[in-house]
């Protein structure tokens, strides 16, 4: 069912722990003005609070994904607030705890493709394009670029991408890394849902802490990511989805994944203590 969550150009729809994001200014291949941004971030906000959320899909209206921010009519705001909520939206995406789909058609350029390199996974059509065109307009990156960028293709790359402004195509930021999957217009519907289904369906505490293992490990230490493997294991296996695994492979069943505490969580007798010296106080 589509929810009321969202306005000025976002709409939302959940279905069975998968929701869809959809950016929706199709007259302006959905580039985002102010309170289509400040939606964006609501929606992204929501989305980190909503319990029956698994994993969220991305995508645009009317055959585009995003072409960045809407710059076609003058905005009186300082530069300084629009950075604002464009850095609101980056970590709001970057922070959520369940895996993330872009499903990009049509163009991604500027903001726009930094919003589809920010999620986890990226599906994209062969028709579509990409372009860092900040340069084109003036400008420097933002959404995060210069930070996603480097990560996924190197340094070098990252450079030409973003000094030269190229637009390239699918096939192309496949090569390069940018892109999950190339899929056909008439297969990436059921494409994108069949994988989000698949993710929906997984264990989310455990996919929950392997995102965050790879998020944070790409700047970690060898011992610090040991050391962070070593404490997510420990919370995996105080969950009902292990032992649901375990079983499921004895029985040469499909596990069923619930993400329930098989055991409190780590801490939780720590606050319960505190719970009952405040009672006795």
């Amino acid at each position: 069912m589509t929810t009321p969550v969202g306005s000025d150009g976002v709409v939302v729809d959940d279905k069975a722990g998968v929701r869809t994001i959809t950016l929706s200014r199709p007259d302006r291949k959905n580039a985002l003005d102010w309170p289509a941004w400040c939606a964006l971030r609501d929606v992204l906000e929501d989305t980190s609070r909503n319990s029956e959320a698994r994993v969220v899909i991305l995508t645009g209206a009317g055959g585009s994904f995003c072409a960045g921010a809407d710059i076609s009519k003058p905005d009186a705001r300082h530069p300084a607030a629009k950075m604002r909520i464009l850095t609101d939206v980056a970590m709001a995406l970057h922070d959520l705890q369940i895996p993330t789909i872009a499903k990009v058609t049509g163009v991604a350029v500027g903001a726009g493709w930094n919003l589809a390199l920010g999620c986890d996974l990226v599906v994209a059509t062969p028709d579509a394009r990409f372009s860092q065109i900040f340069s084109r307009r003036g400008l420097s990156m933002d959404l995060g670029g210069s930070w996603l960028l480097p990560k996924l293709v190197g340094l070098q790359q990252a450079k030409r991408l973003a000094l030269f402004a190229e637009m390239i195509d699918a096939a192309e930021a496949h090569t390069l890394g940018l892109v999950t999957w190339v899929v056909s217009a008439d297969e990436i519907d059921a494409f994108v849902v069949e994988r989000a289904r698949h993710l929906a369906d997984g264990p989310p505490i455990a996919l929950a802490q392997i995102k965050m293992l790879l998020n944070e490990g790409a700047s970690a230490t060898l011992r610090d990511a040991l050391a962070a493997e070593s404490l997510s294991q420990v919370v995996n296996f105080g969950t009902s989805d292990v032992a649901a695994a375990y079983a499921a492979f004895a029985q040469k069943k499909d596990p069923v994944f619930t993400g329930r505490w098989a055991v409190p969580p780590p801490g939780a007798d720590r606050e319960e203590t505190r719970s009952e010296r405040s009672d006795h106080a």
